[in-house]
């Protein structure tokens, strides 16, 4: 295996880890600031307003991607393992 080889399929693995994990980050985030606005409106500072709201969001957000996510990660498996001759030579 040569340099040029492991490197692009180290930004490969990088970009499908970011590329799967954005979608929760971002819903965490979203969500995260909207509650954190409703509390700086209404002067309401529960610890558990935060967590709850998030936690559903991102399981919700699971549940509908998860086809996608299976799917993209059987795609990079599949496309790994053909490449395993390239790796040895």
């Amino acid at each position: 295996m040569d340099a040029a080889f492991a490197s692009e399929l180290l930004k490969t693995m990088v970009f499908e880890a970011i590329t799967l994990a954005a979608p929760f980050l971002l819903t965490g985030m979203v969500i995260g600031l909207a509650v954190s606005l409703f509390q700086a409106v209404t002067s309401i500072h529960e610890q558990t307003l935060t967590f709850v709201p998030k936690a559903l969001g991102v399981v919700g957000v699971l549940l509908l991607l998860l086809p996608w996510m299976i799917r993209t990660l059987m795609e990079f498996t599949i496309v790994v393992i053909q490449k395993m001759p390239q790796m040895v030579h």
